[in-house]
């Protein structure tokens, strides 16, 4: 018993140590499951799995620290999706994957505040569409304020946002609309009129169109004029007469003009100015100010370099021309992307054979001796001394087998054939007259010693670019097609150069070439022929040996070397994006007159009288009325009225024969 007992003690370690590893292959076992299950998709089992592994084995910092790296990984993941959801209103996946946020981590702040704004963007979604319908009901006011309550609640709301520009720009429109006159004042008429008051006249014109004409009191009131026309429209006569006889209008509504003298005085007061900011994209805003002065010949304008925009202060024709100038002048440049191949292909050849002779034989450690006698003529001592270069006719004697040092005779069979290829490729893209610099190779330091009295040595380092240079500058055409400079450079150290002083300097070998080019979109362009070709021959042979013919092979060796390098350079222009060319009526378009810029060609339109021909005579009609009298014939001819004419006797107004009643 006694011998049980101690057995089983002794073995409860050992069970204990079973129990420990067989616990640990489980838990490793959950752990592993939990990353097949990521692995598979199964964010949330997998997660789980990994979380009860981690509890399972508190104090094994390894699975904490994979479980929360991986939970945050899926959390952002998510956060981003339903964020992205959201942003294309796609709110029940937004919420849905906020959801799943939570039930992974209870806290997230985030997931919690975008539940939130899901809610928000659901209601403002509603309002948004009630502010819509108020729209399309040209209920404007309700509309905005619709959107204002949107606003207030969430300013990013881009929806929000985009129709409330809308509605900002058609009640900046309906503001800074020009009044138009009514389509009356478009219908042909056939006037005469011969040094008549201009008062009377457009009395006329305003009974004939059923408009209203108000003078200003600087009108001369005995200003008088002279028209004959036919089949033209009562525009075109009201623009002839005021452009006569230096006087302006204003359109006050559709059936009242307001006639002023043209003078700058009257313009400053009559004339409405409007401001206009230009955003300017692509070109520069001081470019966009000197086109907009040398062409309107405004003043009140104001350039902002830092943000790139110009507020303009004119009236509405000139604003609408610098639209269209800023328009054809603010286009986006063309860039194009240009395809690099650059190869440096070298061949050498190397070949010596022969038997190398020695060509010299050099005398070393030469040993005499010197002896010292007495002035009795005894010698005292003799004392060995080891000889140098350069012998003495004294020393010769003393020149044994073993002070020659001949150099050994070599057989040389040897060759070398070598092919080298180094490739570049680069790929860069360039916007249209700009420069484009690629630089493959080594910066080598060159450094320069200064010497200054009283002062010292100084040195100082520079650098040189050895390797490949390529500069190209494109030009874009409309034709698609680029022109380009090009300009290759390639360089190499040939060898290194020391100066007395001890300063390292460098030859350089260079091989260069530049040339003016055109292509057309995606066509390829070689250019080759920077050639490299050495081919150098040298010989040692024994005086006299090497020169026979057959056995002088053998008293000679052979050497020839052969270097060729050539440069290839293959370009291929890719048009990424060209000048939009604009419309014919974009280039060209009226800008008024040297005085005044409204942009209304002044011309007569003759229209074709529907009851007889302009130039046919009418039977029975009376000839022309004389001077100081007029006449008015609306499509056709009438009778010359009086110089006066007075209200007829039951008060109704004067009205052409053609017009309504």
């Amino acid at each position: 018993m006694r011998t049980l007992k101690r057995s089983s003690i002794r073995l409860l370690p050992a069970l204990a140590a079973v129990v420990l590893l067989l616990s640990c292959a489980v838990h490793n076992q959950t752990f592993t499951t939990g990353q097949q299950l990521l692995a598979e998709g199964k964010l949330e089992e997998g997660l789980a799995t990994l979380q009860r592994a981690m509890e399972e084995e508190p104090h094994n910092q390894e699975y904490r620290a994979y479980y929360y790296r991986q939970r945050d990984s899926v959390i952002s993941q998510w956060l981003n999706r339903a964020e992205e959801a959201r942003l294309a209103n796609d709110f029940d996946a937004a919420e849905a994957l906020y959801r799943r946020v939570l039930g992974l981590d209870a806290t997230n702040s985030r997931a919690q505040a975008g539940i939130d704004r899901v809610a928000m963007d659901r209601r403002h979604r509603a309002v948004l569409k009630e502010a819509e319908a108020a729209l399309n009901a040209r209920n404007v006011e309700e509309a905005a304020a619709k959107i204002r309550l949107i606003l207030t609640e969430n300013p990013a709301n881009r929806e929000a946002r985009i129709m409330q520009r809308v509605m900002e720009e058609q009640q900046v429109r309906a503001r800074l609309a020009t009044p138009t006159i009514k389509s009356s004042f478009k219908k042909p008429v056939t006037l005469e009129f011969r040094e008549a008051n201009i008062r009377s006249i457009f009395e006329v014109i305003s009974r004939i169109a059923d408009m209203n004409f108000i003078f200003d009191r600087d009108v001369r009131p005995d200003l008088r004029a002279s028209i004959f026309v036919k089949n033209t429209t009562l525009e075109d006569v009201v623009n002839t007469l005021l452009l006569t006889n230096q006087l302006e209008k204003k359109v006050v509504n559709e059936s009242t003009v307001l006639i002023y003298p043209n003078t700058p005085a009257k313009a400053r007061d009559y004339q409405e100015l409007v401001v206009k900011s230009f955003y300017l994209a692509n070109s520069e805003a001081k470019q966009a100010l000197n086109l907009i002065r040398t062409i309107i010949k405004t003043r009140d304008i104001y350039i902002d370099e830092k943000l790139n925009f110009l507020v303009m202060r004119d009236t509405p024709d000139n604003v609408r021309l610098a639209e269209k100038l800023v328009s054809n002048h603010d286009l986006a440049e063309p860039e194009v992307v240009l395809e690099l191949e650059v190869g440096e292909v070298k061949r050498s050849r190397l070949t010596e054979l022969g038997i190398v002779y020695p060509s010299q034989f050099q005398v070393v450690n030469l040993t005499t001796t010197t002896t010292t006698t007495t002035n009795a003529g005894s010698v005292v001592a003799a004392t060995p001394q080891v000889t140098q270069n350069p012998l003495t006719l004294a020393t010769l004697g003393h020149l044994t087998s073993g002070n020659i040092l001949i150099s050994p005779v070599i057989l040389n069979l040897r060759s070398e054939m070598g092919d080298a290829n180094l490739l570049a490729n680069p790929r860069i893209r360039v916007k249209n007259k700009e420069k484009a610099r690629v630089h493959i190779g080594d910066r080598v330091p060159v450094i320069t010693t200064t010497s200054t009295a009283n002062v010292g040595v100084s040195e100082s380092v520079s650098y040189l670019d050895v390797g490949l240079r390529l500069e190209v500058e494109p030009v874009v055409s409309l034709d698609e097609e680029v022109a380009m400079r090009v300009g290759l450079e390639v360089s190499s150290i040939v060898r290194e150069v020391t100066s007395k002083s001890g300063t390292l300097t460098y030859q350089i070998g260079t091989r260069s070439a530049a040339t003016n080019l055109r292509l057309r979109d995606g066509e390829t362009q070689v250019l080759a022929g920077l050639i490299s070709d050495e081919d150098r021959r040298s010989s040692q042979r024994v005086p006299g040996l090497g020169d026979l013919p057959l056995i002088g092979r053998l008293f000679s060796n052979e050497r020839k070397d052969g270097v060729k390098t050539e440069v290839i350079l293959l370009i291929t222009p890719r048009i990424v994006r060209n000048l939009a060319r604009p419309g014919a009526t974009a280039m060209e378009f009226s800008s008024g007159t040297e005085g005044s810029s409204t942009g209304t060609a002044l011309g007569a339109r003759r229209y074709e009288s529907t009851q007889s021909a302009p130039d046919q005579p009418v039977p029975n009609a009376p000839p022309r009325p004389a001077a100081g009298t007029s006449g008015i014939v609306p499509r056709g001819v009438l009778p010359p009225p009086p110089a006066s004419i007075p209200a007829p006797a039951d008060g109704s107004p004067i009205r052409a024969p053609d017009a309504p009643r």
